[in-house]
């Protein structure tokens, strides 16, 4: 149950490339990690550079521009090392293939957690067996 925020600057990507993005990543999941189709949770944020904006640099030797893609998958803990550099790059291959994103400028990061760190509505952690005495 991934939950992911996608952030990009609006010069170089419209909206149909912000969801083209969303599916990349998506898509990414589903074939690397096992994920589910319809388990899509996500965050599609455009920055116009004046209201709201992206700040990168050349890190590792990166040369990154407006076209950078700053992806934060939140999930839970129990991927490899190998599947989360399948991950990366599959989503980088995507998101070049959907919405014409440079690899080079797809910048991901995740964020694991446990079980008892997710509720999915109505106010349950629905992958937390009730405790005893519980009305739920």
């Amino acid at each position: 149950m991934p939950f992911v925020r996608i952030d990009a600057m609006n010069s170089a990507t419209t909206p149909d490339q912000l969801d083209a993005l969303g599916r990349a990543v998506r898509d990414a999941m589903v074939e690397t990690i096992g994920i589910p189709p319809d388990d899509w949770f996500q965050v599609l944020t455009g920055h116009d550079g004046t209201t709201s904006t992206l700040r990168y640099d050349d890190y590792f030797g990166i040369p990154r521009d407006d076209g950078i893609v700053f992806i934060a998958i939140t999930m839970r803990a129990g991927r490899t090392p190998a599947q989360k550099q399948a991950l990366y790059r599959r989503t980088a291959e995507l998101a070049q293939e959907y919405a014409g994103t440079e690899p080079r400028n797809v910048f991901i990061t995740v964020t694991e957690n446990q079980s008892a760190d997710w509720s999915l509505g109505h106010g349950l952690a629905q992958y937390v067996a009730p405790s005893e005495g519980d009305a739920s």
